[in-house]
């Protein structure tokens, strides 16, 4: 029997150029990126040299502070260069692929029969914990934590998001399996939420606390659906995992391969025919857009356009996102074009402009911020936007002013960035709220956590 969970607050965010539900297999990518900013809070030690060949699964670097926890190869290849910043920072390490794939055997193993630390060490050894998050903190979760429940969004109420339904049909065996295992690491429930009236390959799973989802974005969004299951307060761990990765981890138990193949829409208005591509972690984005854009002064953002980022087409997609999405470059200057009332712009006020009157129409936006940034002004419009039992302006100045304390008592242990992308999207002072959490969550993990 599932739990409703009915969203007020909030804003859907429509825009021109969802993924047609057609799946093509992506052109081959020769060169595979992984880049350890993907995984905050993590320090790389690289586990291969330059010129070393590697096996698909097989560990490329390691957590510093922990070097059980292992980051896999997506491919089997060649490790041809180290990208290093200031202080020999890794920021990238590049993988040219094989033509001839050529897999890790991790072994084929049953999770209804392992104990939890059995299922611990193979998700470990074999790079797949990295798909495993923790609330406090939005970090790759701490193996030696026990949650108390795990959290799967199934429902992407994000503009544009790909739509788990269709990408995640006819996986559920890879689903069930990966489930049995999760649910074996927490002592609580595995929550999984679906979309009120969708049909979700999840919805029938066994060892899961079913949820249906309605109303605006951020609906989708785990931090949401966290808050109104069970709210993580001081002290108390939650992990989460996106359905496309429970995936790579339930054929991990069936097959013993580590599979990063996903999914990913290709979506946006300036996508000549947006739909589905066939591809894996890390892949070039060149190899999903090339000869499928209009013109040339587009942005590229792996991810969606609330919390997703800025790539050139030569980089590569990020190592948890399952969108492109491609809009204009807003970097045209429109002259005195706040004193004329507007049609083509989505806002919630109804001052200048009027997108209220069209509740369904879809929007072609650009990334204009159609402001500068600004002292903050109080206007009221954060908490339409974000039903959180939290008051948003007010985490984010403590913040600012770095406050543990503050930041403690207004519940910052159950946020993470995506949870303020609404808020920032409204801010009429064009502040970064999404980078301003991560600074103070960043804070709390040095001097708390």
């Amino acid at each position: 029997m599932s739990q409703d969970i009915r969203i007020k607050k909030g804003l859907d965010i429509k825009l021109k150029g969802a993924a047609e539900k057609v799946t093509e297999k992506a052109n081959s990518s020769s060169v595979y990126t992984l880049k350890p900013e993907d995984f905050h809070s993590i320090i790389p030690k690289l586990s291969k040299k330059v010129g070393e060949k590697v096996k698909a699964g097989e560990a490329v670097f390691y957590n510093k502070a922990n070097e059980e926890m292992k980051f896999p190869s997506p491919v089997s290849g060649e490790l041809v260069d180290i990208i290093r910043g200031e202080k020999r920072k890794i920021l990238a390490v590049k993988i040219q692929a094989d033509n001839e794939q050529q897999f890790v055997d991790f072994g084929v193993k049953d999770p209804k029969g392992m104990q939890a630390d059995e299922i611990k060490n193979h998700l470990l050894a074999s790079g797949c914990w990295s798909f495993i998050k923790q609330r406090p903190y939005d970090v790759v979760a701490n193996p030696a934590n026990t949650p108390k429940a795990i959290f799967v969004s199934a429902y992407a109420s994000a503009p544009l998001a790909a739509d788990y339904d269709y990408v995640l049909a006819g996986k559920e065996k890879e689903l069930q399996a990966a489930v049995t295992a999760l649910s074996k690491l927490t002592s609580g429930s595995v929550h999984v939420s679906v979309g009120k009236s969708s049909n979700s390959p999840l919805s029938g799973l066994n060892n899961i606390t079913l949820h249906k989802v309605s109303g605006p974005h951020p609906s989708g969004n785990v931090g949401t659906q966290i808050a109104k299951i069970d709210p993580v307060n001081k002290g108390e761990t939650v992990w989460t995992v996106t359905p496309q990765d429970l995936v790579i981890i339930g054929e991990l138990f069936l097959t013993g391969k580590f599979n990063a193949e996903r999914i990913i829409a290709l979506a946006g208005s300036r996508v000549e025919a947006p739909k589905y591509y066939k591809t894996k972690i890390g892949a070039s984005i060149a190899s999903i857009v090339d000869g499928k854009l209009k013109g040339d002064n587009n942005r590229i953002i792996s991810g969606d356009v609330l919390t997703g980022t800025t790539k050139k087409i030569k980089e590569n997609l990020g190592y948890y996102n399952n969108i492109l999405t491609v809009i204009p470059e807003g970097d045209d200057y429109e002259f005195f074009g706040w004193t004329m009332p507007v049609f083509n712009k989505l806002s919630i006020s109804r001052a200048i402009t009027f997108s209220w009157l069209f509740p369904n129409k879809k929007y072609d936006l650009n990334t204009n911020t159609n402001g500068e940034h600004r002292a903050f002004v109080v206007t009221g419009n954060y908490e339409k936007v974000f039903p959180l039992d939290i008051y948003p302006m007010h985490i984010l100045k403590a913040c600012m002013y770095q406050d543990l304390d503050e930041m403690e008592a207004l519940g910052m242990y159950e946020v993470a960035p995506e949870d303020f992308a609404l808020t920032e999207f409204v801010c009429v002072s064009k502040q970064p709220h999404q980078e301003i959490i991560r600074k103070g969550l960043d804070l709390m993990l040095k001097e708390i956590g």
